[in-house]
């Protein structure tokens, strides 16, 4: 089978830290080929290297048995690689079709746009897809999974050889998931070579042809899906078996929080209930369920038409982040490297943001030595790694920035904290550190209200869940009193509007 791609004995290292370590790799014309491994593994690492973003201090990259030296991102779209980032990397307030043609038009060096052939190329790659869509549509108005498809058609029409998909499924919903996966097996069926990286290892299995795993920055090897489970796979990736552990449910303290009757059109409508101190209230549903929008309603930023908030049974009015912050209300959103992080600022520095007027003097100056103390108590207590405190955040793997974003907020001492997905594209091992540390955060008293779309993540450290479906409360358990197939039939049931 001809190859497309080898990955021959690459190395990076880092001060500190040995990012890749002598990693090898092949990848086949027309082959999807998943890569999976622990935040810090090193799959970034490769990523960015395969993309001339980072160079490798050792090693050799062949494209179709001919050696390659990328200086820059361009130099390898050139040479047929285009990767997609999870952070998808587009301009909402441009349209579709300008979203598409951008990198084409830096790459030409063109002054002057061709629409007519603009809007052609576009059209017909979104009819290889079997998608009707907008090409003046500006790219904001677009739900995350067409957003993916038009970061894919961008990559296409450079005529690459090979696609890199990271984290491609990490915000979309059951039937988007399956859109994707039919426009990526089109480009297969086309001779196109696609690396598919994802923590869902469910998915990969599913979609991948092979997957190779990394640990540590070290290759462990490369498996045919329909050989392998998914048991093997994380046995792999960790060097144990792993598995989601069911906590001990906490017994509840006093009303913290309590929410009556609150709606807003299009949002959530008529979401009743109580968070009680010392508890973990998980809610689940599928996207578009009205979690997230609840979520932010909590703190102030999407502001409910309706209903009653009470904190401590004291009426509240939040319509601000600042009075939520008053009332002891932290939030620490779903995407955490957009709206929780400043990724060109240090560990260091992201910790304190939230408590800034506590570690200034008289003169109104930070107090370096109260300031570097608070952080490294926090990166100590969270088991932050490594233990760099100059660090740039964005250093740091994934598992490892939402410590950091939690760490931010138990700075600020919250009584009430709301997490949305607080382990979406973590690891398993960092999912297991993350979950002990949410409860040890209950049993100190703190009111946690987790948000997610992973229904075992939900079973595995609830204390009681409630369950949306299209902006409506369906239904509330004791964790001890459901399973996970009725969780997941409440939260796909139809319900009258």
């Amino acid at each position: 089978m001809k190859k497309i791609l080898e990955v021959r004995n690459i190395t990076k290292v880092y001060p500190g830290v040995r990012a890749l370590d002598d990693v090898s790799l092949e990848l086949n014309q027309g082959e999807i080929h998943g890569l999976v491994g622990e935040n810090g593994a090193g799959k970034s690492t490769l990523i960015k290297i395969l993309a001339g973003v980072i160079f490798p201090d050792k090693g050799e990259i062949y494209i179709e048995k001919l050696p390659q030296k990328f200086s820059c991102p361009l130099d390898s779209l050139q040479k047929g690689i285009a990767v997609t980032f999870q952070d998808l990397s587009l301009f909402p307030n441009l349209s579709i079709a300008e979203n598409i043609m951008t990198s084409q038009n830096i790459e030409e060096k063109r002054l002057i746009l061709n629409w007519k052939k603009i809007n052609k190329l576009a059209k017909g790659i979104f009819e290889e897809f079997g998608i009707q869509i907008d090409l003046d549509k500006k790219l904001g108005y677009l739900s995350v999974a067409n957003q993916q498809l038009v970061a894919i058609a961008r990559a296409l029409v450079h005529d690459a050889k090979l696609l890199i998909l990271d984290e491609p499924t990490a915000s979309l919903s059951r039937s988007e998931i399956e859109i994707l996966f039919k426009s990526i097996k089109i480009l297969k069926d086309k001779g196109m070579s696609i690396l598919f990286i994802s923590h869902k290892l469910s998915e990969v299995l599913q979609i991948s042809d092979r997957v190779s795993v990394l640990r540590d920055g070290k290759y462990m090897g490369t498996y045919p899906t329909v050989e392998i489970t998914e048991d093997e796979l994380i046995s792999y990736m960790v060097g144990r078996k792993m598995h989601y552990k069911r906590y001990a449910t906490n017994k509840p303290g006093d009303p913290l929080l309590e929410v009556k009757k609150l709606s807003k059109q299009g949002n959530f409508k008529d979401i009743t209930f109580t968070l009680y101190s010392g508890e973990l209230l998980g809610i689940t549903g599928l996207v578009g369920s009205g979690r997230t929008e609840l979520a932010q309603a909590l703190f102030g930023i999407n502001l409910p038409e309706e209903g009653e908030v009470f904190i401590e049974e004291k009426k509240v009015q939040i319509k601000s982040t600042n009075q939520a912050l008053q009332y002891g209300i932290a939030y620490i959103p779903e995407n955490r490297q957009i709206e929780g992080l400043i990724l060109d600022k240090n560990l260091e520095d992201n910790i304190v943001i939230t408590i800034l007027e506590r570690i200034t003097n008289s003169m109104r100056l930070i107090d370096k030595n109260k300031k570097s103390s608070i952080a490294r108590h926090w990166i100590q207590k969270l088991n932050i790694k490594p233990a760099y405190p100059n660090m740039l955040i964005k250093q740091f793997s994934g598992g490892n920035q939402q410590k950091a974003v939690v760490a931010k907020w138990l700075a600020f001492n919250p009584k009430i904290l709301i997490i949305d997905e607080p382990t979406q594209g973590i690891d398993v091992k960092a999912k297991t550190e993350i979950h002990q540390l949410l409860k040890d955060l209950a049993k100190e008293g703190l009111g946690i209200l987790v948000i997610s779309s992973e229904i075992p993540e939900i079973l595995a450290i609830s204390d009681r869940i409630i369950v949306m479906q299209r902006g409506n409360m369906v239904a509330q358990y004791k964790n001890n009193k459901v399973s996970q197939e009725e969780l997941l039939n409440k939260a796909i049931q139809k319900t009258s509007q």
